[in-house]
This record gives C-alpha cells, sequence and structure tokens, in this order.
C-alpha cells in the first residue's frame, strides 16, 4: 500500500478538471513518467505554479467537484508520478474518483467545513492519513473519513489490476 502522508498541496477552487490536471494533448504519451512535467500545467488558478508547488508534496487539499470533465485515467496517473497519493475534497467527479482507487490511491470526501479547516492550518502543513483509523491529522486536529469496503480493497491492494491478480 502506498504512503498517504505528507506535505500538502492547496488548491483553493472548486471544479478543477481533468484537462486541468493533465491536458488532453498529453493522453498520447505512453508512460505515466512522460506525464510528470505537465500536471497541473493549464491550471488557472492565482499565484499557483506547478513547476515549483507540486515538487516534495504528496497529499493535495482542493474544494468541491475535483477531477470533472473527461474520463481518463491519465489524471490520476499524472498526480501519482508526482508523488501524490491522496487527494482530499468535498466532492469528486464520480469517474476521476473511482480512477483514483482502481490505481490504489486515496480519494477522501470530508465536509466543507473540515476543508476550511485544512486550509487554515496554512501552507506548510503536513497530513497524516492513518488508513486503518479512517483518520486524518492535520497540525493536531483529526479528520474522520469513510471508504467503501471495496474501495478499501482495492487500495489496500495497490489498484485494481493488483486486486484482481490476488483475487482471480
Amino acid at each position: 500500500m502506498k504512503n498517504f502522508s505528507g506535505k500538502i498541496l492547496f488548491l483553493d477552487r472548486n471544479d478543477i478538471n481533468t484537462d486541468e490536471i493533465i491536458p488532453a494533448k498529453y493522453l498520447t504519451e505512453i508512460s505515466k513518467e512522460a506525464l510528470k512535467p505537465h500536471c497541473l500545467e493549464d491550471l488557472n488558478l492565482k499565484g499557483f505554479d506547478p513547476k515549483k508547488d507540486i515538487a516534495g508534496k504528496s497529499v493535495l487539499v482542493t474544494r468541491a467537484n475535483f477531477g470533472c470533465g473527461s474520463s481518463r485515467e491519465h489524471a490520476p496517473w499524472a498526480l501519482e508520478v508526482n508523488g501524490i497519493n491522496v487527494v482530499i475534497a468535498e466532492s469528486y467527479a464520480r469517474i476521476f474518483r473511482q480512477n483514483m482507487f482502481n490505481c490504489g490511491l486515496m480519494a477522501i470526501e470530508l465536509p466543507k467545513a473540515d476543508i476550511d479547516s485544512i486550509f487554515a492550518a496554512g501552507a506548510d502543513a503536513e497530513a497524516a492519513v492513518d488508513f486503518k483509523k479512517r483518520t486524518i491529522t492535520v497540525k493536531g486536529k483529526e479528520y474522520k473519513f469513510a471508504i467503501a469496503d471495496f474501495d478499501a480493497s482495492l487500495v489496500e491492494a495497490g489498484g485494481w489490476v493488483d486486486y484482481a491478480d490476488k483475487k482471480y
């Protein structure tokens, strides 16, 4: 199972779509590594510079409807290859959320008040995710999350392919 803790990348915007996560012009790439330098390069967010702001971050915290737009596995892949194994948001586009679990990544939903509280922790904040306890701790404050049993099984296995290899 992947590590789901670390420094937080804050993206304070609703409706970040898959074209902003990884632009469509890179969907012909045949390796995850080829996606790495292009992650979030088209994101229009004041003060955000993907070339400087992604490095060293492993947890992404954002607002509502993250991953909307086209359905593609490339969006979670672009995050993963950049070391981001968990996204914490108010809500997700359904297909993006499932693609995260299918890749062995975490897509954690929290209420708006909890997301606001995490944003208030500041730019240097880190998140500690305890998968077994279903908790996230940021600057000493604990937040509880839920995950469906099947999705948890996918995450524990490392994604759908590894899950299927073990089960079938």
